[in-house]
């Protein structure tokens, strides 16, 4: 059987890098299609009474996700899972979260760099609403990235250090699935340990 996923992510998050990363690595094990989808973290909290420190984050974390909705919105679907490699191994892995790292990663997938200034604009905002909204409708709000949908059924995480590989990907993948597939099953956490591990 063929598992319909969707994945939605925010540029900006380690967390989110860490479980896509695995997510693609379930792609070369088990019969799957994943839909890569914006899921921004501004726009989720807005409107919250923040610390300033995390507030200056969310700030940050708007051009990141303006710029992958304007992929999504001239270029297409298609290169939306490129643009956030492109751009996540930068900010992550290579710790450079700069305009000029999101400059070189439109420039990596063939895109021209001044695809920056019309993100700024605000030209893409409302599909960046309507991106996030959509994964909102499914898990409700009271999450963050990365959200996965499995054949329809969404929730938030796994969130997982370092991401795993090989059968031990499998293994994680097969056990949401049967999560997915568990009427009424809402959550399962422990606290975090470790920050995020890239390898």
């Amino acid at each position: 059987m063929t598992h319909k996923a969707d994945f939605w992510f925010d540029p900006t998050c380690p967390w989110a890098w860490m479980t896509s990363r695995w997510m693609l690595e379930v792609t070369k094990l088990r019969d799957i299609e994943v839909s890569w989808h914006l899921l921004s973290l501004a726009v989720l909290n807005e409107g919250r009474d923040l610390d300033p420190e995390y507030m200056a984050h969310m700030e940050e974390a708007k051009l990141p996700a303006r710029v992958i909705a304007a992929v999504e919105q001239t270029e297409g679907a298609d290169l939306v899972e490129p643009i956030y490699t492109a751009m996540g191994t930068r900010f992550h892995p290579g710790n450079n979260k700069t305009r000029e790292a999101i400059a070189e990663a439109l420039d990596e997938v063939g895109l021209d760099p001044a695809l920056i200034e019309r993100a700024e604009s605000g030209e893409f905002d409302e599909a960046m609403r309507a991106s996030t909204q959509a994964a909102l409708d499914l898990v409700g709000d009271d999450v963050g990235v990365p959200v996965i949908a499995i054949d329809g059924t969404a929730f938030f995480g796994p969130v997982v250090t370092p991401a795993p590989t090989g059968e031990a990907a499998a293994q994680l993948w097969d056990g949401a699935v049967a999560v997915a597939s568990t009427p009424g099953f809402f959550e399962l956490k422990r606290t975090r340990t470790q920050g995020p591990i890239f390898e």
